[in-house]
């Protein structure tokens, strides 16, 4: 299947109709056609959730719609379209769907119908358990892990132990469900689990780095901690070894189905003494007899292993600026789209030549132009009905209308019809003048109508039968400010 189907055209006409500006984006990103959402739908669902006036509730609530679906590929162009307002969109909207006490329900989705029904849809709901799990981790720290500041002075880097034991579980819950996704490279096999696994690999890299500046911060406490928080520390530890080795795994996927091997970061692992160091300081503590290393023996171990894990920190901090650097390098080409366009209706507003008729919609920077209370600005370029309004030859450009202070006859023995394309409009009656009869007629002749024969009628002489002729035509003339076919602006006219 490819291409959009007719439900997707018709949900769109529907859309359109009602006004729903945000429903119909939605609907776009998330049509049947094999491929992952278009940027263009994706931006301007991101730039709504930065919108103060925009409903969440409800843009979140459509896209749940979308995934009640029972098409593999609506479904899950609907979890990629969510997956990316939370990364990329407004924090408010991540904020409601943490509050939201249940998410996505696709536990038992199975789309049969479709050639890839079964494959995709095993991987639709292992994406869900991750979004629903990314929310919950939301809901429970108010955080974004994959958003928070990172380095020395970073939030995982500065976090006292209590807090830090409660949190790096939460994390590796997380990872946990991104892991699970478990993709292999033959099973990349279209554009719609692509752009979810692009997003999963964003947010492993993230989420990994919080993850190690965590252990970090862990490991250089963990000998001043009491009993109870060295054995709940180890045990981090030892999960978070396991899940380096998955991740690694994880990356070697992506490698593979094409992602930069410049953009995969490198994962370096603490010496295995590190964690004999650890087992030892916590069997001391727990009264067992045990060799435990000196002090600067373990305070060597513990220096080597920090700086293993923070030449890993600092590649995925260089991921981060690449990533960013690219951001910024398409913000810079879409403001100077901006500008040309900019430009090209500044040029349009100065020139003294009539726009030409066009059926196309015409893109205007209506901030530029109005500002932010909404008046017109004189220097920006012009709205479009005000470009109507100065130039009004845009609705019908055969017509010219004579300048104030011009006099042109109508009517009369110079009065001849002429081409439309040189029409000289002027105020003039809209119907004929009866020809002039004597006063003293007893009876005036109607319009159409003519005297049956001559003859005497009261004593007073009747004009002779002949045809009635006008110089002027009888039809009312074009209405110069009737609507064009195609025109953007309507204009309303009384007519007696």
């Amino acid at each position: 299947m490819s291409g959009q189907s007719i439900t997707d055209r018709i949900a769109a006409a529907q859309h359109s109709m009602t006004g729903s500006a945000i429903s119909k984006a939605v609907c776009k990103a998330t049509t049947h056609e094999v491929s992952g959402p278009k940027k263009k739908h994706l931006d301007y669902l991101i730039h709504c959730t930065n919108e103060m006036n925009v409903n969440i509730p409800q843009l979140a609530d459509t896209l749940f719609e979308r995934t009640a679906n029972s098409s593999w590929v609506v479904v899950f162009k609907a979890l990629i379209t969510t997956h990316h307002l939370m990364m990329y969109g407004n924090e408010r909207f991540i904020q409601y769907l943490a509050s939201r006490n249940t998410l996505f329900n696709l536990n038992n989705f199975l789309d049969k119908g479709a050639l890839q029904g079964y494959d995709m849809s095993t991987f639709i709901r292992r994406y869900s358990r991750y979004l629903n799990e990314k929310a919950m981790s939301y809901r429970l720290v108010a955080v974004d892990f994959t958003k928070m500041k990172r380095g020395i002075d970073g939030v995982m880097r500065t976090m006292n132990t209590e807090k830090l034991i409660k949190t790096l579980p939460i994390i590796q819950n997380q990872l946990d469900a991104l892991l699970d996704f478990q993709a292999n490279p033959n099973e990349l096999t279209n554009g719609v689990i692509n752009s979810a696994f692009m997003l999963l690999f964003k947010d492993s890299i993230r989420l990994f780095a919080a993850y190690n500046e965590g252990v970090i911060n862990l490991l250089e406490k963990y000998f001043d901690m009491k009993k109870n928080q060295c054995k709940d520390a180890l045990d981090i530890y030892k999960k978070f070894l396991y899940r380096m080795t998955k991740l690694s795994e994880f990356l070697k996927v992506a490698e593979q189905v094409g992602i930069d091997q410049g953009d995969i970061p490198d994962l370096s692992q603490a010496p295995s003494s590190l964690l004999e160091a650890l087992e030892q300081h916590l069997a001391s503590l727990e009264g067992k007899k045990t060799k435990e290393l000196n002090a600067d023996t373990r305070a060597s171990t513990l220096s080597s292993a920090v700086s293993s894990l923070s030449s890993t920190g600092m590649s995925f901090s260089r991921m981060d600026e690449k990533e960013k650097q690219q951001a910024l390098e398409e913000e810079q080409a879409r403001l100077q789209a901006l500008k040309v366009t900019h430009l090209i209706l500044s040029n349009h507003r100065r020139s003294d030549q009539p726009l030409q008729q066009t059926t196309a919609a015409m893109t205007v920077d209506f901030d530029a132009v109005f500002g932010n209370n909404g008046a017109p600005s004189n220097n920006g370029p012009q709205p479009y009905f005000l470009i109507i309004e100065k130039n009004s030859s845009f609705c019908r450009p055969e017509m010219q209308w004579s300048q104030p202070g011009e006099k042109k006859l109508t009517g009369g023995q110079n009065w001849q019809n002429k081409t439309m394309s040189t029409t000289q409009w002027s105020p003039a009656p809209m119907a004929p003048a009866p020809m002039a009869f004597p006063m003293t007629t007893p009876q005036v002749p109607v319009y159409g109508m003519v005297p049956p024969q001559m003859g005497q009628m009261g004593g007073v002489p009747v004009m002779a039968p002949q045809p009635m002729m006008y110089n002027q035509p009888v039809l009312r003339p074009t209405n110069p400010f009737a609507p064009m076919p195609g025109a953007q602006v309507t204009y309303t006219e009384n007519i007696s």
